[in-house]
């Protein structure tokens, strides 16, 4: 028996002495998933095995993505290694034997652990195929969800899948749709309305710097994602890239280390809205600034150039390439790569064509102060304590109930959550228990009645002999 087997045989064990494999108590309903999880990455694998945890099992997980590459990190992440401290916990849902580290010495032994300094990217996606097998969890891949229709108490699903149209029905729907999940991937219009589309890609993109070695690259954008495409743009021997920031300095603070060493991640939902507002004005403010490695991977290229206080002015399509005017001056490059972010707003999410308008936002609920007030916050979704959506009036609760947002639009009401390894270990038990007790609130009628109708009797030894030896 090798290592990993004899841990696999582990972690069945554990789960069995948890009682992780015991029926659930919801009562079926033929035809309808109990729970239909939108994203098979991290997030909606983790929330499956959450869902089990409160005996929830009648759960199916949909993924638009063949089997295996789910999420980012084998398509448009391009970082060696995770930005996290490789001790963050994240999925394993309290269990020890289902944590990256056991599964990591199980392969590699405990010396091989002690050395790395971060996970690396493709073993961090080794690692959730493991997890996704070791826990049989439940997903049908190469599976997208067109739109989300409010249907008899549940939700229809109608989905493209690999054999054509189809409609499934869930109780509950949870979005664990990723960083773009709550909005999508944002190109400024002066690029998209000067350049054909052969000249540039969002760093969310799926890239071919191969065919662009020998070549000029421009990146707009500081963000960490901008020097993770940098190195790797380098090593695939692009000639140059050149990195352009609005900002006059690098930046240096990165607000995620505070969270996680103060509690701010884990009990981020128990602030008033007040504060979670100015938390969160705070932290895009700061932005988050490449990992040191991933910098000085890219800055040691011969080939690489930073900019610093110039934004893009305005970029034309010439016979030499594309020219970006920047205020220290014009640049020429084959192509540009746009590390600019994602807007978050659930009128940008086809899937919910039909119920975006009946989502409660933050400026529904809240106004901010001047000095803070910014209107990409304002239109986050404002959120349950268990990540459901809230209608914007009390005509369209039944619109959006049942539906939960785990992904990046849960920034700001439950912070660091379902989009960020650091929040996932303290976020993923609040969606389960918030799922749950929906589920449970919506069948208390039947389960009342059964309760109040129970006679099944427990306590059987005879008392006739004890009660007239007593009575003489």
């Amino acid at each position: 028996m090798t290592a990993l087997e004899a841990h696999n045989k582990r972690v069945r064990y554990d789960l069995d002495a948890l009682g992780l494999n015991e029926p659930t108590w919801v009562e079926p309903r033929e035809g309808v998933y109990d729970v239909v999880i939108i994203g098979g990455g991290q997030s909606g694998l983790g929330a499956a095995f959450a869902l089990r945890k409160e005996r929830i099992s009648n759960v199916l997980i949909l993924d638009e993505n063949p089997k295996g590459f789910e999420g980012p990190w084998l398509t448009y992440a391009r970082m060696i290694t995770l930005r996290t401290p490789k001790e963050l916990l994240s999925i394993e849902g309290g269990v020890p034997s289902l944590t990256f580290r056991e599964w990591w010495v199980a392969l590699h032994g405990e010396q091989s652990w002690q050395d790395i300094e971060k996970i690396p990217r493709e073993d961090w996606m080794a690692y959730l195929r493991w997890y996704r097998d070791i826990l049989d969890l439940p997903v049908r891949n190469e599976t997208k969800v067109l739109r989300i229709t409010p249907a008899d108490g549940a939700h229809d699903l109608q989905l493209m899948a690999p054999s054509g149209p189809e409609t499934i029905r869930a109780r509950k729907v949870i979005l664990a749709t990723g960083i773009q999940g709550g909005g999508e991937w944002h190109t400024p219009d002066f690029i998209r309305e000067a350049l054909p589309r052969s000249r540039y890609a969002h760093t969310s993109e799926d890239i071919d710097f191969g065919a662009l070695r020998g070549k000029r690259v421009g990146i707009l954008g500081g963000g960490a994602s901008a020097f993770d495409n940098a190195q790797h743009a380098l090593g695939e021997g692009v000639a140059t890239v050149d990195v352009f920031m609005r900002r006059e300095k690098m930046p240096r603070i990165n607000p995620i280390r505070f969270m996680e060493k103060t509690g701010v991640v884990p009990r981020f939902l128990s602030l008033d809205d007040g504060t979670k507002y100015r938390v969160m004005s705070h932290f895009i403010k700061l932005n988050q600034p490449p990992t040191n490695d991933t910098f000085q991977r890219s800055a040691a290229w011969p080939g690489f150039g930073l900019h610093l206080g110039s934004p893009w002015l305005s970029v034309s399509e010439t016979p030499d390439g594309v020219e970006v005017e920047t205020p220290k001056g014009r640049f020429t490059y084959d192509f540009v790569v746009l590390s600019t972010g994602m807007l978050t707003d659930v009128k940008l999410r086809p899937e919910l064509t039909d119920i975006a308008d009946h989502i409660a936002r933050w400026s529904d609920r809240f106004t901010a102060p001047d000095d803070i007030q910014n209107r990409l916050l304002d239109i986050h979704p404002y959120l349950g304590d268990g990540f459901e959506y809230l209608p914007r009036t009390p005509v369209s609760a039944d619109k959006v109930h049942g539906l939960f947002a785990f992904n990046y639009s849960a920034l700001m009401s439950h912070g660091l959550s379902a989009s960020a390894l650091t929040g996932l270990p303290y976020a993923l038990p609040r969606l389960a228990k918030g799922v749950a007790d929906q589920i449970f609130l919506d069948d208390s009628g039947s389960w009342l009645k059964e309760y109040l109708d129970y006679d099944d009797a427990e306590f059987v030894s005879e008392t006739d002999q004890l009660s007239r030896s007593v009575s003489a």
